[in-house]
C-alpha cells in the first residue's frame, strides 16, 4: 500500500487504520479535513479539487517518507480527495502510528501542514451567490483553507 493516495471515492479510514497497526506502536493520532460551509465570510456551497496527478502523488509521498526519517514514528498514510465533495465529506486524512504519543501527534502534524503547503492539489469552492473561486497551495500554506 502506497503511504500517499489521491482518491476520487470517499475516504475509507478503518482499511488506512489497520494498516498501521503494529506490535510496537503505543499510539496513534490522526488528522481528519472535512469540506465546511464558509469560508471568508461566504457560504460554501461544496467544492471541487484538481491535482496534478503524477506530481501530487510523488511529493505527497516524498512528504509521508520524510516523516518516516525525521519522527520517531512506525508507519504513517495520508489520503486526499480529488473531484466534486459536498459539505461535511471527508476531504483529506493522515494517520500515524508510533510507539509514543509525542512523535504520532508531531508527524501527523508535520504531514497535513506539508501536503497542503507543496502538493499540487487545487481548490476551488462554490458559493451561495452562484460564483467560485480557486484557492491554491500558496493560500492553504498561510492558513487560509
Amino acid at each position: 500500500m502506497k503511504r500517499f493516495q489521491l482518491s476520487d471515492t470517499p475516504i475509507r479510514i478503518e482499511p488506512l487504520r489497520d494498516s498501521l497497526c503494529h506490535q510496537t506502536a503505543g499510539a496513534f493520532a490522526s488528522f481528519e479535513g472535512w469540506v465546511r460551509d464558509h469560508n471568508e465570510g461566504r457560504v460554501v456551497l461544496g467544492l471541487h479539487y484538481e491535482a496534478y496527478v503524477a506530481l501530487a502523488e510523488k511529493e505527497g509521498e516524498r512528504i509521508v517518507e520524510e516523516a518516516m526519517r525525521r519522527f520517531d514514528i512506525v508507519e504513517a498514510r495520508c489520503v486526499h480527495r480529488i473531484g466534486e465533495l459536498r459539505i461535511g465529506e471527508l476531504a483529506v486524512w493522515v494517520g500515524v502510528s508510533a510507539a509514543h504519543r509525542g512523535a504520532a501527534f508531531d508527524a501527523c502534524r508535520h504531514i497535513i501542514d506539508e501536503v497542503k503547503s507543496r502538493v499540487p492539489i487545487w481548490k476551488q469552492e462554490r458559493y451561495r451567490e452562484g460564483d467560485m473561486g480557486w484557492l491554491h497551495p500558496a493560500a492553504a500554506a498561510a492558513g487560509k483553507d
